[in-house]
């Protein structure tokens, strides 16, 4: 048993982590506990047997005999390490906090080595940081070869503003991209607000009118994603797509994509900023228009829309 139950981002960045504890059990069911909404595109990695809804730090509901081994993939202290010790597994691997031996926490190591390292260590398997890949969703996507702009993010101060990304939007568009403006419910408003900026009809948004795995269909298909730092920058490279990454108050060091010569990454901030902040972050708000124009120039040419890596 597997606990990951965090936001989308989160969720991708421990695929590897997934991915190396199915090598070190092979002859096990793997359960996957994640939130009910992340469940569709839990299914999507190749490792994960089961899926187990569940909520940040709750008690599980889990049914059957205690598992052979449990995995803490959400935190490194004893409010998520409780969660896993209950079921009374066999063997339990967490970092080390009091009452849990275990690996070492990092606070500067990034989040996808930092639980591929926790992985090797405690169980003595290779954990490859760079197998992030998803299958792709069977569902049809609404739209295939789209140049995706996503302009919300969870909190205020990771939220490039809406005219800069409506000055992109605007610039693919007059470029001949087909593009769509994404979101989640919550971020209809702004994806319209974005489009009417860029002089796009209400077509273009596709914000709160994708369920999560044609979402994901959507970016697997992309001609280039542009994005901050969210989890549809994770859906970028989880399908190889061509991106744009704009980070803020984190630093890449810590949550961006791999070096690939698909993804782009602008930062000028030194790390110290607040991820939940209620305002823009200054290092993020430091990124020009011109600056992502010249990004997406320099991006390699990206494959025909669709083609994606197979399966891991």
């Amino acid at each position: 048993m597997v606990l990951r139950p965090l936001g989308l981002g989160d969720l991708l960045t421990g695929v590897p982590a997934i991915r190396a504890i199915r090598a070190a059990v092979p002859d096990h069911r793997l359960v996957l506990a994640t939130t009910s909404a992340l469940a569709p595109l839990a299914g999507l990695i190749d490792a994960v047997d089961e899926v187990l809804p569940a909520r940040e730090l709750e008690p599980l509901d889990w049914v059957g005999p205690p598992p052979e081994l449990a995995v803490d993939l959400h935190g490194k202290g004893p409010a998520s390490h409780v969660v896993v010790a209950e079921l009374e597994p066999a063997r339990l691997l967490t970092f080390d906090s009091p009452g849990y031996p275990g690996p070492t926490w990092h606070p500067d190591e990034h989040e996808v080595q930092r639980w591929c390292r926790l992985v090797s260590e405690g169980l003595g398997v290779e954990a490859d940081p760079d197998a992030l890949d998803l299958a792709v969703p069977a569902v049809a996507p609404p739209v295939t070869g789209a140049s995706v702009v996503h302009p919300g993010a969870a909190y205020p101060g990771r939220r490039w503003p809406p005219d800069r990304f409506a000055a992109v939007a605007r610039f693919l568009a007059d470029a001949g991209h087909d593009v769509r403006i994404t979101g989640g419910p919550a971020e209809v408003e702004l994806a319209r607000a974005v489009a009417s900026a860029a002089g796009l009809d209400d077509d273009a948004v596709l914000a709160g009118r994708t369920t999560s795995m044609e979402l994901a269909a959507v970016v697997a298909a992309a001609r280039v994603v542009v994005c901050g730092d969210t989890g549809v920058a994770h859906l970028a490279t989880a399908y190889r797509r061509p991106s744009v990454v704009l980070f803020g108050p984190v630093s890449p060091a810590l949550w961006g994509p791999p070096p690939r010569e698909q993804h782009v990454v602008l930062w000028h901030g030194d790390g110290a900023g607040d991820p939940w902040g209620t305002e823009l972050d200054p290092a993020l708000a430091a990124i020009t228009v011109d600056e992502v124009l010249h990004a997406l120039a320099t991006l390699r040419a990206a494959p025909r829309p669709g083609a994606v890596p197979p399966r891991r």
